[in-house]
């Protein structure tokens, strides 16, 4: 092998042409993680010949999920380890990290960790500039960085893997003009307004409204940020003034809630009642006739179709369209479907 491609891969994978030499040759002294860098390089820039078997090591994938109780984010990081175990633990070896979303600069602290000591990044995150530096710098330093279900556009991510969230809450509004005749006023009920996701689904509502149901007034969104007490608060004052409310549409979790207070007021299976991810308490409300329609993401998919980008990416340098490959199809649930 000609010098001249030693030096090219040694400048693929940033480091000495005699770290090369040892990798490939397998003299020994060089970490795992840069082991792989120098294979990857090499595979890249075309070199003939068989690789040591240090190259088939499993891929160290990082997966960041929020630590909220919500059942959305406890079904994605169980769905990840099972796709992981499918996959093989020879080919993929997952770490999961769940933190806290009222801690963003801890959650870039620990981006920028895995950068030194992961191949790839799977991570679910609210839009913040520490955390969009931090990913910024993954991918400056050749570490694939993807989202999942709230994607953060200004961040120089390999792709996002989601349902497409602003056609979800056309979706609700759609059917929210069907449900609601006449002239009538709803409420939406959310999370964390930082998340692209909610931001998204509120903008569809409201759009599809718009369009669809001008008979329909929206009255308040009440941003929970995610805290069942708060959420509880606004509602319970927001209802107070509206007893003859026709509709609630709820872009995040807090169905417990919801419920409980639009049956304090005797709203509960009276009036429209939309929401999102079907699980015990969505699919009890469906049967009993208490809950209009659910539109579940499918956290199964998430982690299926993640995991298979980013190691396609890693294997074969895929570069995966931003948002095509990665799309989610979501579905709607009525009490004749949900399980």
């Amino acid at each position: 092998m000609k010098k001249v491609t030693l030096d090219r891969i040694a400048a693929m994978a940033g480091v000495s042409v005699a770290t090369v030499d040892r990798v490939l040759n397998e003299r020994g002294g060089v970490s795992p993680h840069t082991t792989l860098k120098v294979l990857q390089a090499a595979k890249l820039a075309g070199l003939k010949r068989i690789l040591p078997d240090s190259y088939r090591q499993a891929w160290q994938i990082e997966v960041i999920l929020s630590s909220n109780d919500t059942y959305f984010f406890q079904k994605l990081a169980e769905d990840f380890r099972k796709v992981a175990d499918l996959m093989g633990y020879q080919r993929i070896a997952l770490h999961r990290t769940l933190l806290s979303e009222a801690y963003p600069e801890k959650v870039a602290q620990h981006i920028n960790r895995c950068r030194i000591s992961r191949d790839g990044i799977i991570v679910f995150a609210q839009d913040n500039p520490e955390i969009i530096a931090a990913i910024d710098e993954c991918q400056s330093n050749g570490v694939p960085v993807i989202t999942v279900a709230s994607d953060l556009r200004q961040a120089k991510r390999l792709c996002h893997v989601g349902i497409n969230q602003y056609q979800a809450g056309r979706t609700a509004g759609l059917l929210m003009s069907k449900i609601v005749p006449a002239q009538g006023d709803v409420l939406l009920v959310t999370g964390r307004h930082e998340y692209t996701a909610h931001q998204q689904r509120i903008a569809g509502f409201k759009s599809a409204l718009l369009q669809r149901g001008p008979h329909i007034t929206i009255r308040a969104i009440l941003a929970g940020e995610d805290q069942r007490e708060r959420l509880s608060r606004l509602l319970d004052n927001a209802l107070s003034s509206l007893p003859r409310l026709a509709g609630l549409y709820n872009t995040g979790d807090v169905n417990a809630e919801v419920s409980r207070l639009l049956s304090r007021y005797q709203l509960l299976g009276k009036c429209a009642y939309l929401t999102h991810e079907l699980y015990p308490i969505t699919s009890q409300l469906l049967k009993a006739d208490q809950l209009s329609f659910v539109i579940d993401q499918n956290a199964n998919r998430h982690a299926d179709i993640a995991l298979k980008l980013m190691v396609d990416y890693l294997e074969d340098h895929k570069v995966p369209d931003t948002y095509q490959e990665g799309e989610v199809p979501f579905t709607i649930f009525t009490a004749e479907n949900c399980y």
